[in-house]
Parts: C-alpha cells; structure tokens; sequence
C-alpha cells in the first residue's frame, strides 16, 4: 500500500471513528437512562444551564486541553492545541447528529431503553478504537487520558476506565447539588463507565492486529 492509500485509509479510521462515537453519544441521550460517560460532563451543564450539547462539548474540550498543559507542562507540544478545532467539529457533529434523531420518541419499555444504552456503549467504543488509531489529533478528553498515560505509565484501556468513571462521579455531584437529582446521570452512565473502556480493550485484543496491519503497521 502506497503512501497515499495508507493516508487516506487513516482519515477513514479518523473521521469515521469519530462520527460512529458522536452516533454513540446521541444513541446513550435517547436511552434516557443516562449519556455515556464521555460527555456526561458537557451534558450535565446542557441540563443545568440550558445549553446546547454541541457548545457545551466545545467548552469542555476547552477545558481538557488547559489541564494537558497543566499536566505535561514543558512535554505539551503546541500541536495538540489542534484538538480545540476537532473538539468544535465534535460539537458540531453533536448538535447535527441531534436534531436529526430529534423527532425519534424514546421508548416506554425499560428493558429496550437498557438495550439501546448497550448498543450506544459499542458505537463509543468502536469510535474511540477507530479513531484513536492513525494517531491524529485526539479529542480532547482522550488527549488528556494519553497525557496521563505519558505521566503514569498506565495502559490506555486502564486509564480510559478511571477517567471515565470520574466523570460520571463529578457529573453526579453537580446535578445533585444543581437541580436536585441525578440529571444526566443514569444506571446507564455508570453501567457505560464500566463497559467502555473494557469494551475498548476487547476490541483492541481482537481487531488491533487486523487493524494495524490495514494501517500499514508491522
């Protein structure tokens, strides 16, 4: 595979992964049993304030990349400031991928809210293992979780699990003391918490040596 073919099959990991992720996000709002824990947190400032979920994303990547230099310091290359426009396009991919399943009802039946909770995990996590891959510009809060991993020394699956579960507690914490309940936080948040970061690590177990050699990878 020449080096053309290898670039443009990494923009396909890219972009495609990120848009099965924004898939997964939208897919955990319409469970109504809690979003995933990757935007529990921007979601919660859409149920406290009003704010649009889209905008709310781009502030918290914002936020994300603030705390990368604060973490890495003098090792934070000024490339990674390239997520704040992959955190806007996230956003926007967001308030798109809503309003198109605005006017899907969200079902009655909790076992099939639950059901629908499950796929959204999968779409996550086969958007993070997807995109994640060519190694571009992360999003944000993944950029974080590898600074983290770059201090640490801890695997990524690992970390993405500890991260994820910290952000459903922070996300509970504030709708408690905001509005007075769990808000955006759901059985399916914590039950995502869990699952993502495993789900992510099984899919590399299984499909990483599949997909590094469709990268062009040894």
């Amino acid at each position: 595979m020449d080096d053309k073919k290898k670039f443009g099959v990494k923009l396909l990991f890219y972009f495609g992964g990120l848009i099965i992720m924004t898939l997964g996000v939208v897919i955990s709002v319409k469970s109504d049993l809690g979003v995933t824990p990757i935007s529990s947190i921007p979601y919660t400032v859409t149920v406290v304030s009003g704010m649009d979920l889209g905008i709310a994303t781009m502030l918290f990547s914002v936020f994300m990349v603030l705390l990368q230099i604060l973490i890495l310091r003098k090792r934070f290359k000024p490339i990674n400031l390239l997520q704040l426009p992959i955190g806007i396009l996230f956003g926007l991919f967001l308030t798109a991928c809503g309003k198109l399943m605005a006017p899907i009802p969200v079902p009655d039946s909790f076992v099939l809210k639950f059901i629908i909770m499950l796929i959204s995990t999968v779409f996550v996590a086969l958007g993070v293992f997807l995109y994640v891959s060519p190694r571009f510009i992360p999003l944000a809060p993944e950029g974080f979780i590898i600074a983290v991993t770059q201090v640490t020394r801890l695997s990524f699956s690992t970390v993405k699990v500890i991260f994820d579960v910290v952000m459903v507690a922070i996300s509970m914490v504030t709708c408690l003391l905001m509005i007075h309940s769990l808000g955006s936080v759901g059985v399916g948040t914590v039950v995502a918490a869990i699952l993502v970061g495993n789900e992510v690590k099984l899919l590399t177990k299984l499909f990483g040596g599949w997909r590094d050699c469709v990268l062009g990878r040894k």
